[in-house]
């Protein structure tokens, strides 16, 4: 008796946790022309969230600076925010609050192919991606307009609140298995874990990565960049990617599927583009 009134609590917390999940939703972003309006589950603040980043993003710096790999091409740098800047300010399309934020843009000497923008709008570029893959500013302005877009969509705190609520229901299914298999709680708990990583965060991480994306492509055409270059950019991505998973365990579209969805919404931001260029 004693058991199935622990058991009948635990479920009842569980589906008080899935409950919760539910109904927490927000709109981060205006849809735009490209319709991204999927509503987001938050259970983490955006305050929580911006601090760390901040830390993680000093962090970074200090490392660069100190390897003598911060800012070093001045050429480099200056086009980097000449670009960022234009982006920037047509943020204003997806988050009015956008073009307000603390934005820093920098170039760290590396010959990783990477960049990246925390949440609260802080930019590291690194030159192997520009030098390497040979960028025009059209394709530099699609993978900055990418990395823009996640922080627009405040996907890290999205991601953050999952990896939370995915612990908490390890936590809760590892004790309800540990009590009716009469097995060990945590090795419940690790099953019911790499069931939510892969049923769930997975999934969420290539729907994000196709909503950084889709903003992406129309922030570019917005600040005036050819939504074309998106295309072009994973084309050059795709050539130097070797070996990859398949893609229902990557956290990102494969490259087909990738250039495939690129260049269909490339056409119909098109009109934007066209627009931008007009503009004085």
């Amino acid at each position: 008796m004693r058991y199935r009134v622990f058991s009948r609590r635990l479920w009842l917390l569980a589906l008080a946790l899935v409950i919760a999940t539910g109904c927490a939703t927000t709109r981060t972003t205006a849809s735009g022309k490209v319709g991204v309006d999927r509503e987001q589950t938050m259970l983490v603040s955006s305050d929580e969230v911006n601090r760390a980043a901040g830390k993680a993003y000093q962090e970074t710096l200090r490392t660069a600076q100190a390897g003598n790999l911060l800012n070093r091409d001045v050429q480099e740098l200056a086009r980097v925010r000449e670009i960022a800047a234009r982006l920037i300010a047509a943020t204003a399309a997806f988050r009015s609050d956008a073009p307000a934020w603390r934005w820093e843009v920098n170039v760290v000497r590396s010959r990783e192919l990477n960049a990246w923008c925390m949440p609260g709008g802080k930019i590291v570029v690194y030159s192997g991606l520009v030098e390497q893959l040979r960028l025009s500013d059209d394709e530099l302005a699609a993978v900055m307009a990418h990395e823009i877009a996640h922080a627009l969509r405040e996907h890290g705190r999205e991601k953050a609140g999952q990896a939370a609520g995915v612990g908490a229901a390890a936590a809760i299914g590892g004790a309800l298995i540990g009590a009716y298999f009469g097995v060990d709680s945590g090795l419940g708990k690790s099953v019911i874990g790499t069931l939510g990583e892969f049923a769930f965060m997975r999934p969420n991480s290539r729907e994000m990565e196709q909503e950084a994306d889709r903003i992406g492509i129309e922030l570019a055409a917005r600040a005036g960049y050819d939504p074309a270059a998106a295309v072009s950019l994973w084309q050059k991505m795709s050539r130097t990617a070797g070996g990859r998973s398949p893609e229902w365990l990557s956290t990102h579209p494969s490259h087909e599927t990738r250039i495939a969805d690129l260049r269909r919404y490339a056409e119909r931001v098109q009109p934007l583009y066209d627009t931008a260029r007009q503009a004085p």
